[in-house]
C-alpha cells in the first residue's frame, strides 16, 4: 500500500489523501485549498496521480474536504463518491453555493476590471457541481463497503453533521489497515456528540488543526453577550461571519439561549443573511437525531430570526442604520454576502466584527483577527476601525488534548502515524505530543505531494 499526500499535508485545507493498495486507488477526501495564495493556486492544477481513481470517500462536507469534487468531474472522472447520508445532503448545498460564488466573483472581476487575467473564470460552475453530486452514494456509519479487495467503514467523528472517520482494510483479516481521523469534534461540542472511539489500524492519518493549543475553558456565550451589549450601547451592530454549515447553527443556538435568558438587548433584531446557512439549518432539523441538542431547541433555531431571502434585501440590510446582529457567510470572510456587510461596517468604530471559527492563514478573516487595519474587498482597500473579536470557544475541532485523548483509546499504537491537516507549527506540535505523551514511534508530518510506501516505512 502507498499513500500520496496531495493536500492537507502542509496546511489546514485541500484535504486529499490517495491510497493505492496495488489493486484499488481510493481518494480520502477531495478538498479545496483555501487561505494563502500559494495554496489556492493548487486548485487549478490537476495532479497526474488522480487520473485513474476507483472511488472517493468523504470524511465530511466542509469545502476543504469536498470542494474540489467538481474539478475532478470536469477532468472526466465518473466514479462513485461515498459519504455519510447527511454529508451528501450538506455537500450538495455547499458545492452549489461555492460554484455560485465563484461564478459571481468572476463576473464582478470582469465587470469592474480588477481581474489579474484577461478574463476571470470560475474554478467550476454550478452545472459541474451538480454533476459531481450525482455521483454521490450514501454509506451509513458501521456498514462495510467493499471496493475490490478493500473494505471501508465510517464512524461518527463529531465536528459536523455527518462527519466521520474512515477505516480501511485491504485483503484478508491480517492485511494492511488504515485509519483516517477526518476532522475530529470536541467532547463538549454545542451540537454534535463526541467522536466514537478509534478502531485499531497499522497506519494512522490524524488531523492537527488545533494540534498546538487547547481551547479556552470559559463558556463563550457570556462573552458574546457582553460584546453585543457593549456594541449596541454605542449605537453599533454586530457582524458574525460564520461558516454556513455548523457554525451558523451553533451561533443561532447560543443566541436563542441568550435571548431566552434575557441576556441580549430587548428587541434587538437578529438576521440570518445566508441562503446556504438557511438551507443547512433545515438539514440540521431534518437530521436532528444525529445531534446532542433537544429536538425542541433544534426546531426553534430560527424562531424570531429574520431570514434574508435575496441579494436586494441583503444590500438594504448592509446599509441599514439601526443596531442589529447579522450572521452571514463565509466564516473567513472569503466571499459571499458577508463582504458587503464588512465593507460598510469595518470603517465605522461603533460596530463589531466577531469571528467564531478557525481562520486559515492568509484568509481575510485571519488578517482581520491579526489586527490588520486595512483589507481588500472587491478590489478596493477598506479601512478597519470596527472592533474585531475572535471567539475560539465556538470551534468545532478537538484541540491538542482532545486529539490525544481520542487516541488514548487505542490499545496498541499504530506502526506509523502521519500528522495532517494543520499549519506547520500545529502539526509539529501534535507530532511531539504523540511521541512524548503517548510514547509512540513512527510519527511524522508528511510533505505536500509526498508518496509513502508503507512496506518500506
Amino acid at each position: 500500500m502507498k499513500i500520496t499526500f496531495l493536500g492537507g499535508a502542509d496546511g489546514v485545507t485541500g484535504s486529499r489523501h490517495l491510497v493505492d493498495t496495488g489493486s484499488e486507488r481510493i481518494l480520502l477526501d477531495c478538498g479545496l485549498f483555501q487561505g494563502w495564495k500559494l495554496h489556492r493556486e493548487r486548485n487549478w492544477t490537476f495532479p497526474d496521480a488522480l487520473a485513474d481513481l476507483d472511488a472517493v470517500v468523504l470524511s465530511h462536507a466542509h469545502l476543504d474536504h469536498s470542494g474540489w469534487l467538481p474539478v475532478l468531474v470536469r477532468h472526466g472522472w465518473r466514479g462513485r463518491v461515498y459519504a455519510h447520508p447527511a454529508t451528501i445532503d450538506l455537500a450538495g448545498v455547499l458545492l452549489l453555493d461555492s460554484a455560485h460564488l465563484q461564478e459571481e466573483d468572476a463576473r464582478r472581476a470582469n465587470r469592474y476590471g480588477y481581474a489579474r487575467h484577461a478574463k476571470a473564470l470560475p474554478l467550476y460552475t454550478q452545472a459541474e457541481a451538480r454533476r459531481a453530486m450525482a455521483l454521490a452514494t450514501p454509506l451509513p456509519p458501521g456498514r462495510e463497503l467493499r471496493i475490490g479487495a478493500s473494505r471501508i467503514t465510517l464512524a461518527p467523528a463529531g465536528h459536523l453533521l455527518g462527519a466521520c472517520s474512515v477505516h480501511l482494510r485491504h485483503g484478508t483479516a491480517d492485511g494492511e489497515t488504515l485509519l483516517y481521523s477526518g476532522d475530529l469534534g470536541r467532547a463538549d461540542d454545542l451540537l454534535m456528540p463526541p467522536p466514537e472511539p478509534p478502531r485499531a489500524a497499522r497506519t494512522l492519518l490524524v488531523e492537527s488543526t488545533y494540534g498546538n493549543r487547547t481551547h479556552p475553558t470559559e463558556d463563550p456565550a457570556p462573552r458574546l453577550a457582553a460584546i453585543v451589549e457593549q456594541t449596541v450601547s454605542r449605537g453599533g451592530s454586530v457582524l458574525l461571519p460564520a461558516f454556513a454549515v455548523g457554525r451558523a447553527q451553533a451561533l443561532l443556538l447560543v443566541l436563542q439561549r441568550l435571548k431566552r435568558a434575557g441576556a441580549l438587548p430587548h428587541g434587538l433584531p437578529i438576521f440570518l443573511d445566508s441562503p446556504m446557512a438557511t438551507q443547512a439549518t433545515a438539514l440540521y432539523t431534518q437530521h436532528r437525531r444525529l445531534l446532542r441538542v433537544p429536538a425542541r431547541e433544534t426546531a426553534a433555531l430560527l424562531d424570531g430570526v429574520r431570514v434574508v431571502a435575496d441579494a436586494t434585501a441583503s444590500m438594504r440590510l448592509s446599509n441599514a442604520r439601526y443596531p442589529r446582529i447579522v450572521i452571514s457567510a463565509s466564516g473567513m470572510a472569503a466571499g459571499g454576502r458577508v463582504l458587503h456587510h464588512l465593507k460598510v461596517m469595518a470603517p465605522e468604530p461603533q460596530h463589531a466584527v466577531v469571528f467564531a471559527g478557525y481562520q486559515v492563514g492568509g484568509s481575510r478573516g485571519a488578517r482581520l483577527v491579526a489586527g490588520e487595519r486595512e483589507v481588500k474587498i472587491h478590489g478596493q482597500m477598506v479601512p478597519v476601525r470596527a472592533a474585531v473579536h475572535s471567539l475560539e470557544g465556538f470551534s468545532g475541532h478537538a484541540d491538542r488534548d482532545g486529539i490525544v485523548g481520542w487516541l488514548r483509546a487505542l490499545r496498541e499504537p499504530p506502526e506509523r502515524t502521519f500528522v495532517v491537516h494543520g499549519e506547520p507549527d500545529a502539526s509539529d506540535a501534535l507530532r511531539c505530543a504523540l511521541q512524548d505523551r503517548l510514547g509512540w514511534n513512527g510519527v511524522r508530518v508528511p510533505g505536500h505531494g509526498e508518496t509513502v510506501d508503507l512496506a518500506r516505512s
